[in-house]
């Protein structure tokens, strides 16, 4: 009996643990990327994620408001594509749009940038140069089920 109250209680514990919330979280302690960085990282991730979102013109995306270069390069990034990019928050009342939360990481002397959705997360290592950022690894897509 104490075994079987034990394994109820362990099992109430963890399943507490889980959770299914879908909200989209941006990295706490971003690096700071500037100038031909940041736009080179925004650029390709831009473009990365064009090829994974609704259509331009007709998707809206959802990022939140935040005033690092690469913020804004990734916006201007996206905007370049076609997209209409809200900050505010502000989105009629018949139209949905995209969440879309970033984050930027340094790591082992390259800068590891990630671009996510609800339904899609990439990803992809840079090395830094004096001209801006270039592609040290393959592009990472992660699909959760």
């Amino acid at each position: 009996m104490r075994k079987t109250l034990a394994a109820i209680t362990f099992t109430a514990i963890l399943s507490g643990c889980q959770t299914a919330d879908e909200t989209l979280t941006i990295s706490s302690t971003p690096i700071a990327v500037t100038g031909a960085t940041a736009s080179a990282i925004a650029d390709d991730m831009a473009s990365r994620l064009a090829e994974h979102v609704g259509p331009a013109g007709t998707t809206i995306l959802k990022m939140d408001k935040d005033t690092s270069e690469y913020a804004a390069a990734l916006e201007a990034a996206v905007k370049g594509w076609g997209y209409t990019v809200v900050t505010d928050g502000k989105i009629g009342k018949d139209q949905k749009a995209v969440e879309v939360a970033w984050s930027i990481d340094s790591f082992d002397g390259q800068v590891l940038a990630r671009v996510s959705t609800p339904v899609i997360a990439l990803g992809r290592a840079y090395t830094t140069t004096s001209a801006g950022a270039t592609p040290a690894s393959p592009l990472t897509i992660k699909q959760p089920n």
